[in-house]
């Protein structure tokens, strides 16, 4: 019983109120039609999903100060002296192709790094555009370019971060169509210069909501010289969800659970995603202890698939340009569960939401003709935080299996399963416990036919 996307989601459950329709600005309106009309998604767009889980980098001028990314803005650093560490920018410890192996070992599929953040500073060479860039620093080499070479060499999809606010060049505030020529000569270059690209995650549009960003002339260069890249425009934070320009090929959630994007009568499939980062800020703070768990970002990744997103996960190089050793750790203890539960050809990657809904947490996926059942709360530890209840074992029923299941295993030690079938027609999964010395945080069942 091999269903595909259009049947699988006709089967979701949710609400289709109308046809999305782009306006000037804002939000999209909704314009009665079919509710049961469903978009078809692009390839690239699918390939997308299929991902599932990214590292987000963000490293530049700020990492060496390790405050966070957003210290010149927040501490008031004058341009000048913030502009004196382009002379200590050595990015003696980046090397592309190590980053692209650690996303690798934690089962991540692409990398999405900063070419420029809002501070303004490039981390490739920007062929005279702007002094700012990297090199001008004792660092003398495109970082962008050893970034995409080496996620290629190790089969990691690079993607891009592209600034849209810039708090040093003058042309922002006092010459916006000038600013917004820079931008577009910015981002040809990295169309133009470092090969096939996945994607280009703009962020900066929330700051000046009522300006003209003028995205038709950016997005359609992008369409000219790379065709096939997603194209991501961040809402920020409280806006998670929103869709904008009709180019955009995904909604973002900054630091939010997603919720499943209705995509009924919308007359384009569009992808979610959640940015997500290890502590309470994206570049690096050395006094910010307030880290999460392996547990904590396993949950987010399950929460993320459960809703059809993919996660995002941040991390925050060294002044020098190194992940450090806590983010490493914690991020090859994540790629260990996944490769427990079935790796590049498991649910995680492959599944489907297929409005299989469990109590509280609890949900399912579909892959082909078998369902995987994610088992929250088992024990206190699955969930990091101080007031989490424990379920425990036992009776977990689900909604939305009306098939003739008849085996059930756990995916981590292949121990059979009861299933019943309750009157009000809920499949019920007996969930039992830990073995002694077992904690996979999310436990996860697998079904057949």
């Amino acid at each position: 019983m091999d269903l595909t996307r259009r049947q699988l989601l006709g089967r979701t459950g949710l609400a289709g109120a109308g046809l999305l329709l782009p306006p000037a600005f804002g939000r999209w309106r909704v314009v009665a039609q079919d509710p049961g009309e469903l978009p078809a998604p692009s390839p690239r767009v699918a390939r997308f999903e299929r991902l599932g889980f990214g590292m987000f980098v963000h490293w530049g001028l700020y990492s060496q100060l390790g405050r966070g990314e957003w210290t010149m803005n927040l501490h008031g650093v004058p341009k000048a002296e913030y502009a004196g560490l382009m002379q200590t920018f050595t990015a003696a410890d980046f090397n592309g192709r190590e980053l692209a192996r650690l996303a690798k070992r934690a089962g991540m599929k692409y990398v999405t790094h900063t070419s420029r953040h809002h501070e303004g500073f490039s981390l490739y060479d920007t062929r005279g555009l702007s002094k700012w860039d990297v090199t001008n620093t004792p660092c003398k080499r495109d970082l962008i370019a050893d970034f995409t070479e080496g996620c290629r060499a190790e089969g990691i999809v690079p993607m891009l971060y592209c600034t849209t606010l810039d708090w040093t060049d003058e042309r922002f505030q006092s010459d916006w169509k000038g600013y917004q020529q820079y931008l577009r000569a910015s981002v040809e270059l990295l169309c133009t210069q470092y090969g096939p690209i996945g994607g280009f995650w703009f962020d900066g549009n929330w700051s000046r909501k009522d300006a003209d960003w003028e995205e038709d002339a950016l997005y359609g260069l992008i369409r000219k010289h790379q065709p096939q890249a997603l194209i991501i425009n961040n809402t920020g934070l409280g806006a998670g969800g929103e869709i904008g320009h009709p180019e955009i090929d995904s909604t973002t959630f900054e630091r939010g659970r997603p919720e499943p994007v209705d995509r009924h009568g919308h007359p384009k499939w569009v992808a979610g995603e959640m940015c997500h980062t290890l502590n309470f800020h994206w570049g690096i703070a050395v006094k910010d202890f307030n880290y999460l768990s392996p547990a904590h970002v396993i949950e987010e990744l399950c929460g993320c698939r459960r809703a059809g997103a993919n996660l995002l996960m941040n991390v925050g190089p060294t002044a020098t340009g190194a992940v450090p050793p806590y983010e490493t750790a914690l991020l090859e203890k994540v790629g260990d569960w996944i490769r427990l539960h079935g790796g590049d050809q498991g649910p995680l990657y492959r599944g489907l939401p297929a409005g299989i809904q469990g109590e509280g947490r609890d949900f399912g996926l579909r892959l082909g003709d078998e369902v995987y059942l994610f088992v929250h709360d088992l024990t206190l530890t699955a969930d990091t935080r101080a007031h989490a209840q424990s379920r425990g074992p036992g009776a977990r029923p689900f909604a939305g299996l009306d098939d003739d299941w008849k085996t059930a295993t756990w995916l981590d030690d292949g121990e059979a399963l009861k299933l019943v079938r309750w009157g009000d027609g809920r499949l019920v999964l007996h969930a039992t416990k830990y073995p002694y010395g077992t904690n996979t945080v999310v436990r996860v069942a697998r079904l057949k036919a």
